[in-house]
């Protein structure tokens, strides 16, 4: 008797399916004319006003602004991410938003010291000099050559950016600075010196005072006798820049 056939009925396979195509990907690349565009978008009429106005530590913006609140600013630079050429591209319009996100578009690592010092230089508002020293100068690896050749230097945005360095020394790097001598300084020149760099030359005697206890009764005195920024407003909870206001507060705190 014959057996039946063990094998089975083979099924027939299952057409593969096509893989669909990659979808391509949209360039990260923003051309500084598609910056500009979100930039004034962004702009503000209340934000100009106040960028427009001078005070104790420079003159206004100007009209080459779009007034572009700093938190939009920030949110726009994480959005594009770090791009140096757009960031150089962006500084050369002289415009104070699109020099705000150059800033945090710029890579440090990217530039010579002699980049640096050109860009310091060329600006023109307290508030753009001090995101560029705090975002770019400090974070630089000439930085300490720079606040030397800037620390003798009369124009003043780059002396500006040399006094901030010098505060940040006080505080972070003080071996080998010779404090006494900064103060000999800031008491002779810091009457006259121009309302941007006696901003950041104030900082730097307020440091000295907090941080040199040998030297804050002498900062003190100095801060008293120039009086400056004696009667400057401050909105509630903050500490004012008067020298000797900011020393006695700050050394309160510690203990």
């Amino acid at each position: 008797m014959a057996t039946k056939s063990a094998s089975k009925t083979l099924k027939k396979p299952k057409p593969a399916k096509a893989k669909a195509a990659p979808a391509q990907s949209r360039s990260a690349t923003v051309t500084l004319e598609e910056a500009m565009r979100q930039l004034e978008a962004l702009g503000n009429e209340g934000m100009r006003a106040q960028n427009a106005k001078g005070g104790v530590w420079g003159p206004g913006a100007g009209n080459n602004q779009f007034g572009v609140k700093h938190g939009d600013i920030r949110v726009l630079a994480k959005k594009i991410k770090a791009d140096h050429a757009l960031a150089l591209s962006l500084w050369q319009t002289g415009n104070i938003d699109a020099q705000y996100l150059a800033i945090l578009l710029m890579k440090p690592t990217d530039l010579s010291a002699r980049d640096v010092d050109r860009l310091v230089r060329s600006v023109t508002f307290a508030w753009v000099a001090d995101w560029l020293t705090n975002y770019v100068v400090k974070q630089h690896a000439d930085k300490e050559t720079l606040r030397q050749q800037w620390m003798a230097t009369d124009q003043r945005w780059a002396a500006r950016a040399g006094w901030s360095l010098t505060a940040e020394r006080v505080v972070k790097s003080p071996d080998g600075l010779d404090a006494a001598a900064l103060l000999d300084r800031l008491e002779s020149e810091m009457a006259d010196a121009d309302p941007v760099v006696q901003w950041t030359m104030n900082s730097a005697l307020a440091e000295i005072g907090i941080h040199f206890p040998k030297l804050r009764k002498r900062a003190i005195a100095i801060g008293e006798k120039l009086g400056i920024y004696r009667d400057y407003p401050v909105s509630k909870g903050c500490t004012s820049p008067f020298a000797t206001i900011w020393i006695n507060f700050m050394v309160s705190r510690q203990g």
